[in-house]
Order: C-alpha cells, then sequence, then structure tokens
C-alpha cells in the first residue's frame, strides 16, 4: 500500500508509531510520515532543527519525513499547548497539501494522541489524495482534557465534543488502543467505524546500543530500584509517587528512579528538596536505545495515573514496553491498564492516587524472591507475544486500512 502517517509527534521524539513505521516499510509498504518540528517532552526544538519553514528527511535513511514548522510546547502551560496545538494545524494546511503534490496514497494514518486536532489537515488530504482515513486514538477528548484540567468550563467541553464529532464524521476508521475506549468513542461516531487496535513494539534489539553512565548502571545493579519511564506531566500522579518515596525513607535499598522528563520535573525537584528524598532519583532522559539496559537492571517497573475515569479507560503505552522488557511491573493505575497487568500476572496492581497501597505492593514487590520476580517478568513477555507483537500487529493494522 501508499500509506501517509501524519502524526505532531514522529521520531526523534519517543513515541510507538517510529517502529510501526519502520515495520510498514519492512513489509513492503511505500511509506511517507508527514510530522512537525521535534519538541517533545521538554518543549525545546531538538538540534538539528530550526523553528521555521518545512523540512525533508529520512528516517533511518528509508522512510521519507515531511516536517512543517510549529509553536513549540515550552514549559507547559495552557498557552503555550494551545498556541503548539493550532500552530501544526495550521502549518498542516498551509504547506502539507504543496510538499505531498503529486503523490497518491491508499490510506492515511494519524496517531493520534492529544492533540485530536492533527487529524484537521489529515481530512483536507484525505478529499485532495481521495485516500481512506483511518485515526488511530490514543487519547480520549473532551475526557482527557477534563481530567488534566485543562479545560474545566462545561461549555466549552460541550464545544469541543462538537468538534471532535466533526472529526470522527471524516474518518473511515477510528481505531482505539483500549477496548475501554470503544463505548466513548462510539458516542460521537457511528459504531461500525470503531475497531480495537491496540498499541504494540518492535522489540528487536536495536542497532545501536547507547550505554549508560557507569554510576547510573552500579545504583540500578546495586538498589533496588523501582523504575517510572516516560513522561513526567500532569497525568502521571505524580504527587502519590512523592509522598510513596516519604513513605519508604526507612528502607535505604529502595529507589523510586524517575527516567525522562516533563512539565513537572522542576515541582518533583523541589519537592525532592524539600522533604529531603535521597530515595527519590531523576537522572534525566535517555534515548530509546538506552532503555532496554535500564529496564535489565531494574528491580521492578512503574506506571501510574491520575484518578480519573478517561485515564482507567486508557492503556498507557509504556505497559507494553514494561511487559516486553520481562521485568515484574508495580501498576497504581484503575481500569484497563491494572486490568492488564493482571491478566498477564506480570506484577501487582493498586488503585490510581491511593499512596499506601502503592507503598505496600513496593515493600511485597522487594520482598519476594528474585525467582518470584522473573517468573512475573516472564509471564508479562509471554502476554506481550500473544497481544502485542510489532509485526503481526502492522500485519492487521494494513488489513484494516484495506478495508
Amino acid at each position: 500500500m501508499r500509506i501517509l502517517v501524519l502524526s505532531q509527534y514522529f521520531w526523534p521524539e519517543s513515541f510507538i508509531i517510529n517502529d510501526v513505521v519502520l515495520t510498514l516499510h519492512e513489509q513492503g509498504h511505500e511509506v511517507v510520515v508527514a510530522t512537525g518540528k521535534p519538541n517533545y517532552p521538554d518543549g525545546k526544538l531538538f538540534e538539528g532543527y530550526r523553528l521555521w519553514g518545512t523540512q525533508r528527511e529520512h528516517y533511518q535513511g528509508k522512510v521519507e519525513v515531511l516536517r512543517v514548522p510549529l509553536w513549540p510546547r515550552g514549559e507547559g502551560g495552557a498557552r503555550n499547548l494551545i498556541f503548539n496545538y493550532l500552530s501544526f494545524v495550521l502549518s498542516g494546511l498551509l504547506f502539507l497539501p504543496w510538499m505531498l503534490r503529486k503523490r497518491e496514497f491508499d490510506a492515511i494514518l494519524v496517531f493520534a494522541p492529544s492533540p485530536i486536532t492533527q487529524t484537521i489537515p489529515a481530512i483536507v488530504l484525505k478529499w485532495l489524495k481521495h485516500a481512506k482515513l483511518a485515526l488511530w486514538v490514543q487519547d480520549l477528548w473532551p475526557e482527557s482534557l477534563s481530567a488534566t484540567g485543562f479545560i474545566k468550563n462545561p461549555h466549552l467541553l460541550k464545544v469541543v465534543g462538537w468538534m471532535v464529532r466533526a472529526i470522527y464524521r471524516h474518518c473511515d476508521k477510528l481505531l482505539v488502543q483500549s477496548r475501554a475506549f470503544v463505548e466513548p468513542v462510539a458516542r460521537y461516531a457511528a459504531r461500525e467505524k470503531v475497531q480495537y487496535y491496540p498499541n504494540s513494539l518492535d522489540v528487536r534489539p536495536p542497532r545501536l546500543v547507547l550505554p549508560i553512565p557507569s554510576e547510573f548502571s552500579e545504583l540500578l545493579e546495586n538498589h533496588f530500584c523501582v523504575v517510572f519511564a516516560g513522561n513526567l506531566g500532569t497525568a502521571q500522579a505524580l504527587e502519590t509517587i512523592v509522598q510513596a518515596a516519604v513513605h519508604l525513607r526507612d528502607d535505604p535499598q529502595i529507589l523510586l528512579v524517575l527516567v525522562g522528563s516533563g512539565s513537572r520535573l522542576a515541582w518533583l525537584k523541589a519537592q525532592q528538596q524539600a522533604h529531603e528524598l535521597n530515595n527519590l532519583v531523576m537522572p534525566g532522559r535517555f534515548p530509546m536505545e538506552s532503555m532496554p539496559q535500564i529496564f535489565e537492571r531494574s528491580s521492578a517497573l512503574l506506571v501510574s495515573l491520575n484518578d480519573e475515569e478517561a485515564f482507567a479507560q486508557t492503556v498507557p503505552s509504556k505497559i507494553q514496553a514494561y511487559l516486553a522488557a520481562g521485568r515484574p511491573i508495580i501498576a497504581c493505575l484503575n481500569g484497563e491498564g491494572a486490568r492488564v497487568v493482571s491478566e498477564a500476572s506480570a506484577g501487582l496492581a493498586s488503585p490510581a492516587e491511593k499512596v499506601l497501597p502503592l507503598v505496600a505492593n513496593i515493600r511485597c514487590m522487594k520482598a519476594l524472591g528474585e525467582a518470584e520476580r522473573a517468573a512475573m517478568g516472564r509471564s508479562g513477555k509471554a502476554y506481550f507475544d500473544a497481544s502485542f507483537e510489532m509485526t503481526a500487529q502492522v500485519t492487521r493494522l494494513v488489513e484494516l486500512l484495506n478495508t
């Protein structure tokens, strides 16, 4: 197939769509990516990219990537995010029809973590190219806007709902990453359009292995390290993790290691100092090529989300990454994410934002023998192979795009 993938986020930003695109290429499909200038999650343009103008490059020398300008996220806040979201829409509408002139496509796939507004340029391209349009829904709108506190006004949320309904109407397929998304999405669209299509991950060893600093490696190997990897933002229940660290100070062997960056990193560092939390470690963000080594050396992997209905319906993509890593998981969330961890027998789950159950699970995980933790990891990896393996999932994606 000739496939256009449109996503506001793409390599060198770390998103699962990167692996999906490469796998599509390896399976013989002609893929072009339309995206913005990389700036997630720190809000600053990555080195080698300029703010204005369009750019063309190739991902790993294989897949053509077209980039349009956008307003960087900065340090977060409503103003910056609104400018970030709208600038991609306007740049996409202005530049992409020209950049893609004389190019034909059978299907357009929109990878849609927030914002869903990135679908708008794809709708125009759908009509220009006479192609089918599939939207891969990663976040529920308007529910996630309310859950993160980004929009609280009920009238404004209702307007966003109208926009979502209009966007869904112009899509031929709505792919949802969680089974619990089916009904919420169907409230705004024809039910027959909605198909469950989970996130997946390429678990093949990276061609380039980037070592982690020796002092960080030693820290991971010499302590019971519970590692959280990913965005440190408003949805990740970071207050709960900080309070858990306060309760766990009596055991100097246990460390909570937050690998990543995001809009709440400065707040976390302030909390670390205010509570004198030597057991809360923030080594920064690492490239994807380093993450397998970090996971391998971790005693357990932590995932957490706020206690909101929208988040109970999602399966954070880090859960697939954790399952694939074959390490035991400590889940502090509700709904679908907790169900996957429990169904896979891959770890211990507790309710979202409940500090004491999380602390109890961390202590329990440490008390288990290495053999028991390894068994959890193997069970999770087997579940991943059966449910989320990349090659099989991308083959199914092409089938969905073809129908």
